[in-house]
């Protein structure tokens, strides 16, 4: 199978969001940031998952914003998790510089879709 580092990294990354919502649950008897966390930081890769097979270039780019959406959501779970003092800021920087870089790979990813669409026409 082809190399995906969109993929790869989105499940590294939502293999840590699981991970940090055992520590909350556990270490914190967190359950609702938590939740809200795990929900839309796995929700990434499994969009990204669904842009593979997409029917077409526009229903990819669609679920490639999804993706880029659900980071954006998950961004704001981790502020709100570092500032109620939930997570280290060391835990923070972690995840937050992790969920930028697959950020950004998305932004890239969908930029390159739209201009290969318009370069067809």
């Amino acid at each position: 199978m082809k190399e995906n580092i969109l993929r790869d990294k989105s499940l590294a990354f939502a293999v840590r969001v699981v991970n940090l919502c055992k520590f909350l649950m556990f270490e914190h008897k967190e359950y609702i940031l938590s939740k809200q966390i795990l929900r839309s930081g796995t929700s990434i890769g499994a969009n990204i998952c669904e842009a593979s097979f997409g029917e077409s270039k526009p229903d990819f780019i669609h679920k490639l914003a999804i993706s880029q959406k659900e980071i954006n959501e998950t961004l704001y779970w981790l502020e709100l998790l570092k500032l109620t003092s939930y997570i280290t800021e060391l835990q923070y920087e972690s995840l937050n510089n992790e969920a930028i870089e697959l950020l950004k790979l998305i932004i890239s990813s969908i930029k390159t879709a739209k201009r290969n669409i318009i370069n067809v026409k």
